[in-house]
């Protein structure tokens, strides 16, 4: 018995789709910050998954090793920190509904927008590659990122390093059940301070007391 390759193809690009579609739904869904960010984990298997499948090797790793194996764990880590008043954001959950339905329609047109103009009625690549780049997909990609869309990439580092310095600055905020370090106190330390000199006797004389006490 043989199976047709475009079947077999067909099989696992609809059930890694259909996993990746549930999986994002869950993300949004879920009561639970930890439980939605396992959810993202499984939407970024199933997303590496597809880009195996349209043979982008090296995105489909880096995929797993830099997403699922560190930059998810940092999530997971802050999602802990953060400490989320849940209860506070249900409660407030109907409030933001307008907007964010208004949010969502809008990156669905944009979205829209993207895929009309890149897929429908196109037959051919818009910019052909090179016979030298087409041979590894990974010497395609550096030159897209690092040559073509260089500025844009340099952007997307600078969104990431202010994202980054806003989660250190919310786990930095003062709690009363949080215990961190104060550089300035520990080297403006006095030892005077921190040190008291007791006079006591010794253990001998200490017995010898008590037992003169008991007589």
């Amino acid at each position: 018995m043989t199976f047709d390759t475009s079947t077999l193809f067909a099989v696992f690009f609809y059930a890694f789709a259909g996993l990746l579609v549930i999986s994002a739904l869950r993300v949004v869904t879920a009561r639970n910050p930890v439980h939605a960010a396992l959810f993202l984990v499984l939407a970024f298997f199933c997303a590496s998954g597809l880009w195996m499948l349209l043979k982008a090797e090296f995105l489909s790793l880096a995929l797993i090793l830099v997403y699922v194996g560190a930059v998810m764990v940092l999530f997971l880590f802050v999602v802990m920190m953060l400490d989320l008043d849940i209860e506070h954001l249900r409660r407030d959950y109907r409030k933001f509904l307008p907007l964010s339905f208004l949010m969502g329609a809008v990156i669905v047109l944009e979205l829209s927008i993207v895929l009309i103009r890149s897929f429908i009625g196109t037959a051919t690549p818009v910019q052909p590659m090179l016979e030298e780049m087409s041979s590894s997909n990974t010497h395609a990609l550096g030159m897209l990122i690092f040559v073509d869309y260089v500025y844009a990439f340099e952007v997307a580092g600078v969104i990431l390093l202010v994202a980054i310095i806003a989660a250190v600055a919310l786990t930095l905020r003062n709690r009363k059940d949080s215990k961190s370090q104060n550089i300035a106190e520990q080297v403006n330390v006095n030892p005077v301070d921190r040190m008291r000199i007791v006079q006591m006797d010794s253990d001998m004389a200490a017995k010898q007391d008590a037992r003169a006490e008991k007589k």
